[in-house]
Protein backbone atom coordinates (compact mmCIF):
# COMPACT_ATOMS: atom_id res chain seq x y z
CA UNK A 1 0.00 0.00 0.00
CA UNK A 2 1.13 3.65 -0.88
CA UNK A 3 1.29 6.38 1.37
CA UNK A 4 -2.44 8.40 0.83
CA UNK A 5 -2.13 11.07 3.34
CA UNK A 6 1.21 12.45 5.37
CA UNK A 7 1.83 14.89 7.81
CA UNK A 8 5.14 16.13 8.24
CA UNK A 9 6.47 18.26 11.17
CA UNK A 10 3.33 19.69 11.47
CA UNK A 11 3.23 22.34 14.16
CA UNK A 12 0.21 24.61 15.12
CA UNK A 13 -1.16 27.47 17.49
CA UNK A 14 -4.45 28.83 17.95
CA UNK A 15 -4.25 32.57 18.18
CA UNK A 16 -2.70 33.56 22.15
CA UNK A 17 -2.27 30.03 22.71
CA UNK A 18 0.71 27.26 23.17
CA UNK A 19 1.00 25.16 20.66
CA UNK A 20 -2.04 22.19 20.15
CA UNK A 21 1.16 20.46 17.81
CA UNK A 22 4.07 20.30 17.78
CA UNK A 23 6.42 18.39 15.42
CA UNK A 24 3.45 15.77 14.43
CA UNK A 25 5.06 13.02 11.82
CA UNK A 26 3.20 10.13 10.33
CA UNK A 27 1.34 8.40 7.34
CA UNK A 28 -1.57 6.74 6.38
CA UNK A 29 -1.65 4.06 3.65
CA UNK A 30 -4.30 3.59 1.29
CA UNK A 31 -7.00 1.69 2.37
CA UNK A 32 -6.02 1.66 6.25
CA UNK A 33 -8.21 2.04 9.35
CA UNK A 34 -6.49 4.94 11.51
CA UNK A 35 -7.44 5.73 15.05
CA UNK A 36 -5.68 8.55 16.42
CA UNK A 37 -6.38 8.16 20.27
CA UNK A 38 -5.00 10.29 23.10
CA UNK A 39 -7.05 12.01 26.07
CA UNK A 40 -8.76 15.51 25.74
CA UNK A 41 -6.30 17.97 25.07
CA UNK A 42 -3.80 15.75 23.09
CA UNK A 43 -4.51 17.72 19.73
CA UNK A 44 -6.63 14.70 18.02
CA UNK A 45 -9.21 17.34 16.41
CA UNK A 46 -6.84 20.16 15.96
CA UNK A 47 -5.32 17.23 13.09
CA UNK A 48 -8.02 15.84 11.91
CA UNK A 49 -8.65 19.54 10.58
CA UNK A 50 -5.61 19.79 9.18
CA UNK A 51 -6.45 16.51 7.05
CA UNK A 52 -8.55 18.49 4.23
CA UNK A 53 -7.22 21.59 4.53
CA UNK A 54 -9.99 23.71 7.35
CA UNK A 55 -6.60 24.43 9.22
CA UNK A 56 -3.46 25.32 7.74
CA UNK A 57 0.04 24.23 9.86
CA UNK A 58 1.81 27.59 11.03
CA UNK A 59 5.29 24.89 10.19
CA UNK A 60 5.20 21.96 8.41
CA UNK A 61 3.09 20.14 5.42
CA UNK A 62 0.40 17.80 4.71
CA UNK A 63 0.78 16.06 1.57
CA UNK A 64 -2.19 14.09 -0.13
CA UNK A 65 -0.96 11.52 -2.68
CA UNK A 66 2.48 12.84 -2.37
CA UNK A 67 1.41 16.58 -3.26
CA UNK A 68 1.51 19.44 -0.44
CA UNK A 69 -1.84 20.79 0.58
CA UNK A 70 -2.00 24.59 -1.26
CA UNK A 71 -4.62 26.64 0.72
CA UNK A 72 -6.27 28.68 -2.19
CA UNK A 73 -10.04 28.40 -2.89
CA UNK A 74 -9.70 26.06 -6.12
CA UNK A 75 -6.83 23.52 -4.44
CA UNK A 76 -9.08 23.25 -1.03
CA UNK A 77 -12.55 22.30 -3.34
CA UNK A 78 -10.26 19.70 -4.93
CA UNK A 79 -8.78 18.03 -1.87
CA UNK A 80 -12.90 18.25 0.12
CA UNK A 81 -13.57 15.82 -2.75
CA UNK A 82 -10.83 13.63 -1.92
CA UNK A 83 -11.19 13.83 2.30
CA UNK A 84 -14.49 14.12 3.32
CA UNK A 85 -14.55 14.96 7.21
CA UNK A 86 -17.14 14.75 9.74
CA UNK A 87 -17.34 16.70 12.72
CA UNK A 88 -18.02 15.57 16.14
CA UNK A 89 -20.99 17.89 16.64
CA UNK A 90 -23.08 16.60 13.60
CA UNK A 91 -25.44 20.34 14.27
CA UNK A 92 -22.55 22.05 12.98
CA UNK A 93 -23.00 20.12 9.34
CA UNK A 94 -26.88 20.14 9.41
CA UNK A 95 -27.97 23.75 8.19
CA UNK A 96 -30.78 22.96 5.66
CA UNK A 97 -34.45 23.08 5.94
CA UNK A 98 -34.45 19.03 4.87
CA UNK A 99 -32.32 15.99 4.98
CA UNK A 100 -32.56 15.85 1.34
CA UNK A 101 -30.96 19.67 0.80
CA UNK A 102 -28.28 19.17 3.42
CA UNK A 103 -26.69 16.22 1.47
CA UNK A 104 -27.56 17.74 -1.76
CA UNK A 105 -25.30 20.95 -0.23
CA UNK A 106 -21.91 19.45 -1.21
CA UNK A 107 -22.58 18.79 -5.12
CA UNK A 108 -24.57 21.52 -5.73
CA UNK A 109 -21.52 23.08 -4.94
CA UNK A 110 -19.18 21.09 -7.21
CA UNK A 111 -21.65 21.88 -10.31
CA UNK A 112 -23.44 18.84 -10.82
CA UNK A 113 -26.51 19.01 -12.83
CA UNK A 114 -29.97 18.38 -11.18
CA UNK A 115 -30.42 14.49 -12.22
CA UNK A 116 -26.85 13.64 -10.98
CA UNK A 117 -27.77 15.29 -7.47
CA UNK A 118 -30.54 13.42 -7.21
CA UNK A 119 -28.92 10.11 -7.47
CA UNK A 120 -26.05 10.61 -5.75
CA UNK A 121 -28.04 11.88 -2.54
CA UNK A 122 -30.48 9.04 -2.94
CA UNK A 123 -27.55 6.57 -3.47
CA UNK A 124 -25.83 8.16 0.61
CA UNK A 125 -28.66 8.05 2.42
CA UNK A 126 -29.39 4.46 0.87
CA UNK A 127 -26.03 3.29 2.18
CA UNK A 128 -26.54 5.39 6.03
CA UNK A 129 -29.57 3.64 6.27
CA UNK A 130 -31.95 6.73 5.79
CA UNK A 131 -33.77 6.13 2.58
CA UNK A 132 -37.24 7.66 2.83
CA UNK A 133 -35.79 11.07 5.25
CA UNK A 134 -35.69 12.94 2.14
CA UNK A 135 -38.02 15.43 3.47
CA UNK A 136 -37.22 15.37 7.12
CA UNK A 137 -36.09 18.68 8.91
CA UNK A 138 -32.61 17.70 10.47
CA UNK A 139 -33.83 19.06 13.63
CA UNK A 140 -36.66 16.50 14.54
CA UNK A 141 -33.93 13.46 13.75
CA UNK A 142 -32.18 11.68 17.04
CA UNK A 143 -28.96 11.87 17.54
CA UNK A 144 -27.76 8.70 15.74
CA UNK A 145 -29.82 10.01 12.41
CA UNK A 146 -28.30 13.30 12.70
CA UNK A 147 -24.49 11.53 12.68
CA UNK A 148 -25.78 9.29 9.68
CA UNK A 149 -27.14 12.79 7.59
CA UNK A 150 -23.94 14.11 8.49
CA UNK A 151 -21.91 11.05 6.77
CA UNK A 152 -24.44 10.86 4.06
CA UNK A 153 -23.54 14.56 3.68
CA UNK A 154 -20.16 13.49 3.36
CA UNK A 155 -20.54 10.54 0.95
CA UNK A 156 -22.25 12.18 -1.29
CA UNK A 157 -18.87 14.00 -2.63
CA UNK A 158 -17.59 10.71 -2.91
CA UNK A 159 -14.27 10.82 -0.99
CA UNK A 160 -11.17 8.70 -0.69
CA UNK A 161 -10.59 9.40 2.57
CA UNK A 162 -13.13 9.81 5.40
CA UNK A 163 -12.19 11.52 8.92
CA UNK A 164 -14.46 11.39 11.67
CA UNK A 165 -14.41 13.16 14.82
CA UNK A 166 -15.02 11.58 18.12
CA UNK A 167 -17.58 9.75 16.07
CA UNK A 168 -19.74 7.69 18.96
CA UNK A 169 -19.36 10.63 20.98
CA UNK A 170 -22.98 11.21 22.00
CA UNK A 171 -24.60 7.75 21.21
CA UNK A 172 -26.06 5.07 23.22
CA UNK A 173 -23.43 1.61 23.01
CA UNK A 174 -26.15 0.58 20.76
CA UNK A 175 -26.03 3.78 18.32
CA UNK A 176 -22.48 3.25 18.54
CA UNK A 177 -21.67 -0.28 17.85
CA UNK A 178 -24.54 0.56 14.28
CA UNK A 179 -22.14 3.29 13.48
CA UNK A 180 -18.98 1.28 13.81
CA UNK A 181 -20.57 -1.45 11.70
CA UNK A 182 -21.17 1.30 9.33
CA UNK A 183 -17.65 2.46 9.10
CA UNK A 184 -16.69 -1.30 8.41
CA UNK A 185 -19.43 -1.12 5.22
CA UNK A 186 -17.70 1.79 4.16
CA UNK A 187 -14.29 0.44 4.34
CA UNK A 188 -15.23 -2.84 2.66
CA UNK A 189 -16.22 -0.15 0.23
CA UNK A 190 -12.76 0.87 -0.76
CA UNK A 191 -12.74 3.76 2.04
CA UNK A 192 -9.39 5.31 3.78
CA UNK A 193 -10.91 5.94 7.44
CA UNK A 194 -9.15 8.19 9.75
CA UNK A 195 -10.82 8.65 13.49
CA UNK A 196 -10.44 10.15 16.50
CA UNK A 197 -11.32 8.74 19.76
CA UNK A 198 -10.03 8.41 23.90
CA UNK A 199 -12.34 5.07 23.96
CA UNK A 200 -9.50 2.76 23.89
CA UNK A 201 -11.89 -0.16 23.89
CA UNK A 202 -13.23 0.93 20.50
CA UNK A 203 -9.91 1.84 19.01
CA UNK A 204 -7.72 -1.46 19.71
CA UNK A 205 -10.74 -3.87 18.27
CA UNK A 206 -11.40 -1.49 15.32
CA UNK A 207 -7.97 0.04 14.34
CA UNK A 208 -5.19 -1.64 11.61
CA UNK A 209 -3.09 1.47 13.45
CA UNK A 210 -3.07 3.44 16.24
CA UNK A 211 -1.87 7.04 16.82
CA UNK A 212 -1.50 7.50 20.25
CA UNK A 213 -1.54 11.00 21.03
CA UNK A 214 -0.72 13.46 23.84
CA UNK A 215 0.07 16.91 24.57
CA UNK A 216 0.33 17.59 21.11
CA UNK A 217 3.11 15.17 20.13
CA UNK A 218 2.89 11.50 18.64
CA UNK A 219 3.92 9.35 21.18
CA UNK A 220 3.83 5.92 18.93
CA UNK A 221 2.09 5.12 15.79
CA UNK A 222 2.15 1.14 15.77
CA UNK A 223 -0.65 -1.36 15.15
CA UNK A 224 -2.52 -1.67 18.25
CA UNK A 225 -0.86 -4.63 19.77
CA UNK A 226 2.16 -2.27 19.76
CA UNK A 227 0.59 0.52 20.96
CA UNK A 228 -1.56 -1.02 23.64
CA UNK A 229 0.55 -3.87 25.27
CA UNK A 230 2.90 -1.53 26.71
CA UNK A 231 1.72 -0.18 29.73
CA UNK A 232 4.79 2.59 30.54
CA UNK A 233 3.35 3.88 26.47
CA UNK A 234 -0.19 3.52 27.57
CA UNK A 235 0.32 5.30 31.34
CA UNK A 236 2.18 8.43 29.42
CA UNK A 237 -0.71 9.07 26.99
CA UNK A 238 -3.30 9.37 30.44
CA UNK A 239 -5.42 6.24 28.96
CA UNK A 240 -5.99 2.98 30.28
CA UNK A 241 -5.40 -0.97 29.04
CA UNK A 242 -8.05 -1.97 26.97
CA UNK A 243 -9.98 -4.53 29.38
CA UNK A 244 -9.73 -7.70 27.35
CA UNK A 245 -5.91 -7.01 27.75
CA UNK A 246 -5.95 -6.17 31.24
CA UNK A 247 -8.15 -9.48 32.00
CA UNK A 248 -5.12 -11.43 29.61
CA UNK A 249 -2.66 -10.04 31.60
CA UNK A 250 -4.20 -11.39 34.98
CA UNK A 251 -4.65 -14.92 33.34
CA UNK A 252 -1.37 -15.11 32.13
CA UNK A 253 0.32 -13.92 35.70
CA UNK A 254 -1.76 -16.97 37.20
CA UNK A 255 -0.37 -19.39 34.02
CA UNK A 256 -4.28 -19.90 33.36
CA UNK A 257 -3.19 -19.42 29.94
CA UNK A 258 0.04 -19.88 27.47
CA UNK A 259 1.38 -16.51 25.99
CA UNK A 260 0.01 -16.27 22.62
CA UNK A 261 -0.72 -13.65 20.02
CA UNK A 262 -2.42 -10.43 22.84
CA UNK A 263 -6.48 -11.52 22.23
CA UNK A 264 -8.00 -8.77 20.23
CA UNK A 265 -12.07 -9.74 21.86
CA UNK A 266 -13.72 -12.13 23.89
CA UNK A 267 -13.89 -14.49 21.42
CA UNK A 268 -10.10 -14.35 21.30
CA UNK A 269 -9.85 -14.41 25.17
CA UNK A 270 -12.22 -17.77 25.23
CA UNK A 271 -9.86 -19.49 22.64
CA UNK A 272 -6.59 -19.12 24.33
CA UNK A 273 -8.27 -20.59 27.64
CA UNK A 274 -10.18 -22.98 25.97
CA UNK A 275 -6.83 -24.30 24.40
CA UNK A 276 -5.76 -25.17 28.63
CA UNK A 277 -8.82 -26.04 29.80
CA UNK A 278 -11.15 -27.44 27.21
CA UNK A 279 -11.31 -31.58 25.78
CA UNK A 280 -10.56 -31.30 21.64
CA UNK A 281 -12.88 -29.68 19.68
CA UNK A 282 -12.85 -32.79 17.73
CA UNK A 283 -14.91 -34.27 20.54
CA UNK A 284 -17.66 -31.41 19.83
CA UNK A 285 -20.39 -31.24 17.80
CA UNK A 286 -20.04 -27.58 16.26
CA UNK A 287 -22.99 -25.59 15.02
CA UNK A 288 -23.15 -23.79 11.66
CA UNK A 289 -23.23 -19.86 10.26
CA UNK A 290 -25.78 -18.92 7.75
CA UNK A 291 -25.18 -15.22 6.32
CA UNK A 292 -28.17 -14.30 4.24
CA UNK A 293 -27.41 -11.05 1.98
CA UNK A 294 -30.02 -8.62 2.48
CA UNK A 295 -29.30 -6.60 -0.38
CA UNK A 296 -30.22 -10.15 -3.51
CA UNK A 297 -33.05 -11.91 -0.62
CA UNK A 298 -36.38 -10.66 -0.27
CA UNK A 299 -37.78 -9.90 2.83
CA UNK A 300 -40.52 -12.44 3.05
CA UNK A 301 -38.54 -15.46 2.09
CA UNK A 302 -36.16 -14.58 4.88
CA UNK A 303 -39.14 -13.96 7.49
CA UNK A 304 -39.95 -17.12 6.23
CA UNK A 305 -36.79 -19.09 6.54
CA UNK A 306 -36.61 -17.77 10.18
CA UNK A 307 -39.55 -19.07 10.90
CA UNK A 308 -38.31 -22.52 9.75
CA UNK A 309 -35.44 -22.46 11.77
CA UNK A 310 -36.34 -21.61 15.48
CA UNK A 311 -33.15 -23.17 16.73
CA UNK A 312 -30.87 -20.35 14.77
CA UNK A 313 -29.51 -17.84 16.85
CA UNK A 314 -30.20 -14.28 14.52
CA UNK A 315 -27.94 -11.38 14.41
CA UNK A 316 -28.01 -8.08 12.23
CA UNK A 317 -24.97 -6.14 10.84
CA UNK A 318 -25.43 -2.81 9.00
CA UNK A 319 -29.13 -0.65 9.43
CA UNK A 320 -30.34 -2.12 6.41
CA UNK A 321 -30.18 -5.76 7.71
CA UNK A 322 -31.58 -4.07 11.40
CA UNK A 323 -34.17 -2.17 9.70
CA UNK A 324 -35.34 -5.48 7.94
CA UNK A 325 -35.42 -7.54 10.70
CA UNK A 326 -37.83 -4.56 12.68
CA UNK A 327 -40.32 -3.97 9.49
CA UNK A 328 -40.60 -7.71 9.56
CA UNK A 329 -40.75 -8.64 13.31
CA UNK A 330 -38.06 -10.85 13.56
CA UNK A 331 -36.15 -10.77 16.92
CA UNK A 332 -32.33 -10.45 16.94
CA UNK A 333 -30.21 -12.33 19.63
CA UNK A 334 -27.23 -10.48 18.50
CA UNK A 335 -27.03 -6.61 17.26
CA UNK A 336 -23.17 -5.79 17.41
CA UNK A 337 -20.00 -8.29 17.15
CA UNK A 338 -22.48 -10.23 15.30
CA UNK A 339 -19.78 -12.51 13.69
CA UNK A 340 -17.84 -13.26 16.91
CA UNK A 341 -20.92 -14.02 19.03
CA UNK A 342 -22.15 -16.50 16.45
CA UNK A 343 -18.52 -18.46 16.26
CA UNK A 344 -18.87 -18.55 20.37
CA UNK A 345 -22.57 -19.99 19.85
CA UNK A 346 -21.27 -22.34 16.89
CA UNK A 347 -18.58 -23.59 19.53
CA UNK A 348 -21.29 -24.66 21.66
CA UNK A 349 -22.99 -26.18 19.22
CA UNK A 350 -25.30 -23.75 18.34
CA UNK A 351 -26.15 -22.77 14.55
CA UNK A 352 -26.92 -19.06 13.81
CA UNK A 353 -28.11 -16.92 10.92
CA UNK A 354 -26.48 -13.84 10.32
CA UNK A 355 -28.36 -11.00 8.40
CA UNK A 356 -26.55 -8.44 6.06
CA UNK A 357 -25.64 -5.98 3.43
CA UNK A 358 -24.07 -7.93 0.48
CA UNK A 359 -20.69 -5.75 0.84
CA UNK A 360 -20.23 -7.33 3.99
CA UNK A 361 -20.64 -10.75 3.04
CA UNK A 362 -16.89 -11.26 1.91
CA UNK A 363 -15.82 -9.93 5.51
CA UNK A 364 -18.23 -12.76 7.04
CA UNK A 365 -16.46 -15.70 5.23
CA UNK A 366 -12.87 -13.77 5.73
CA UNK A 367 -13.78 -13.44 9.28
CA UNK A 368 -14.50 -17.24 9.80
CA UNK A 369 -11.83 -18.37 8.12
CA UNK A 370 -9.52 -16.40 10.00
CA UNK A 371 -10.25 -17.51 12.83
CA UNK A 372 -10.72 -21.18 11.81
CA UNK A 373 -6.94 -21.09 10.67
CA UNK A 374 -6.10 -19.23 14.14
CA UNK A 375 -7.56 -21.80 16.31
CA UNK A 376 -7.71 -24.83 14.62
CA UNK A 377 -11.24 -25.36 14.79
CA UNK A 378 -13.41 -26.00 11.66
CA UNK A 379 -16.94 -24.08 11.47
CA UNK A 380 -19.80 -24.20 8.63
CA UNK A 381 -20.72 -21.26 7.21
CA UNK A 382 -22.86 -20.96 3.82
CA UNK A 383 -25.68 -18.78 2.53
CA UNK A 384 -28.66 -18.78 4.02
CA UNK A 385 -30.47 -21.22 1.96
CA UNK A 386 -27.20 -23.30 1.08
CA UNK A 387 -26.67 -26.55 2.74
CA UNK A 388 -23.77 -26.62 4.84
CA UNK A 389 -20.39 -27.42 3.80
CA UNK A 390 -17.12 -27.21 5.68
CA UNK A 391 -15.21 -24.14 6.53
CA UNK A 392 -11.83 -25.55 4.17
CA UNK A 393 -9.50 -23.84 1.49
CA UNK A 394 -11.16 -25.70 -0.69
CA UNK A 395 -14.92 -25.29 0.71
CA UNK A 396 -14.10 -21.23 0.56
CA UNK A 397 -12.96 -21.44 -2.89
CA UNK A 398 -15.82 -23.03 -3.96
CA UNK A 399 -18.32 -20.67 -1.91
CA UNK A 400 -16.64 -17.67 -3.46
CA UNK A 401 -17.53 -14.51 -0.95
CA UNK A 402 -14.35 -15.53 0.80
CA UNK A 403 -11.77 -15.21 -1.89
Amino acid sequence: MTNLLEFDNIHYAYPNCRESLSGVTFSIKKGARVALVGPNGAGKTTLMLMANGVLEPSKGRVLLDGEPLRYDSRSLREVRKKVGMVFQNSDTQLFAPTVYQDVAFGPLNLGMEPGEIEKVVRRALLEVGLAGFEKRPPHQLSGGEKKRAAIAGTLAMDPEILVFDEPTSSLDPAGAADLMELLDELHAKGATIIISTHDVELAYLWADQIILMNKGTVLHSGTPEEVFTDPALVTSSNLRMPAVLEVYTELLSRKMVEKTQSPKSVLQLVSSLEQNFSKPRADRALGTIAVCNVDATGADEIKAWVADNPGHKRGAMGTRAKNLAEQKSIALDFTYGVIDKSILRALVGECSVLLTPASMVPHVFRRVKTYCQESGNTIAVVPMNAKTASLTSGALKKQGPAE
